[in-house]
């Protein structure tokens, strides 16, 4: 992949994803785990389970559900832009998934006993973070120096200041403090047969010319009663955690970390970009030229996934 123009690469990378659309191996392995205690979805495209053959694993941490509809999109673009030469698994937080009846959620999530108990040690790992992924991911490389972290990606990376943003401060005192008045609508939308909830939804991405039809299904799953009621809680938990950037760890791990921030993003703001890269010149930062959303998923995930493939894989190689 290395040297190829974008423009070659993002065809190849569209015809591959037909291909794979029309033949079904674009449909991942879905697996519910305990993981620390608590129900965890584990999405995984090309092998399902690591073996001493399999030198790196790329890591999806996804955003709050609230803000990222849905992982498997973007899994689905990434294997196709990594052409089968490594497996691409995602995990999910806990509780933002619609498990089988026979688990039930026990406590928090946690991806670092995912790793220990699910990927063997000497498995290197390439991690991509989306949003609040990108502050966990920052949580790892801090707790657990000794992950055989090779290369961090960090999509449009909401690890600092979170409640000071401008859409911070619209979400702050709803999901700090009228959350719970939230709770009651969201119930009575779980009550709604499934047919009327994905009405509803493609009512509401009605506006978006370019939609990704694939979040359709798992956003209508968000609507679930106990799905939203722990995304609002993250989201609240989000604006109280998330305040300082943590420069210490990204400073010991500068090397692996690539940044990409959006030129419009109210999440994160293009003054955060400015000041991280004044801070850390010898840094690999990038601000988006393309016009991507926050949530690129919803219509750019394609884009972003070859785009992203392509920095990752150049980076490896080089």
């Amino acid at each position: 992949l290395q040297g190829l123009e974008p423009e070659l690469f993002l065809k190849l990378v569209t015809n591959e994803m037909d291909n794979m659309t029309a033949d079904g191996r674009d449909e991942p392995q879905t697996d519910f785990i305990y993981c620390h205690g608590a129900i965890t979805e584990v999405l995984k495209f090309g092998s399902c389970r690591l073996h001493s053959g399999h030198k790196v694993l790329f890591l999806i941490i996804p955003g709050n559900r609230v803000l990222w509809a849905s992982t498997t999109p973007s899994c689905r673009h990434f294997i196709v832009c990594l052409v089968y030469y490594y497996p691409v698994w995602a995990v999910s937080h806990a509780g933002h998934c619609v498990p089988p009846d026979s688990m039930d959620m026990i406590e928090d999530d946690h991806k670092l006993s995912f790793l220990r108990k699910h990927v063997p040690r000497e498995t290197s790992l390439v991690l991509v973070g989306h949003s609040i992924g990108c502050y966990i991911i920052l949580e790892m490389m801090k707790k657990d120096p000794e992950l055989k972290v090779i290369k961090a990606a960090l999509l449009f990376p909401t690890i600092e200041r979170m409640a000071k943003t401008p859409q911070g401060k619209v979400m702050t005192p709803v999901l700090c403090h009228l959350r719970y008045v939230a709770y009651l609508p969201v119930f009575l939308l779980s009550l709604l047969p499934e047919g009327l909830k994905t009405v509803l939804v493609k009512l509401v991405f009605a506006a978006i010319h370019s939609l990704d039809n694939t979040v359709i299904h798992p956003t209508v799953s968000l609507l679930s009663g106990d799905c939203a009621a722990n995304a609002l809680y993250m989201g609240g938990q989000e604006m109280q955690i998330v305040l300082e950037r943590d420069n210490e760890t990204i400073k010991k791990n500068i090397e692996k970390l690539l940044f990409y921030y959006g030129a419009t993003d109210h999440w994160c703001p293009v003054q955060y970009y400015h000041e991280i890269k004044r801070d850390f010149p010898s840094g690999h930062f990038r601000l988006c030229e393309n016009g991507f959303r926050h949530a690129f998923v919803l219509d750019a995930g394609r884009e972003v996934a070859s785009m992203a493939a392509k920095w990752i894989c150049g980076d490896l190689r080089t």
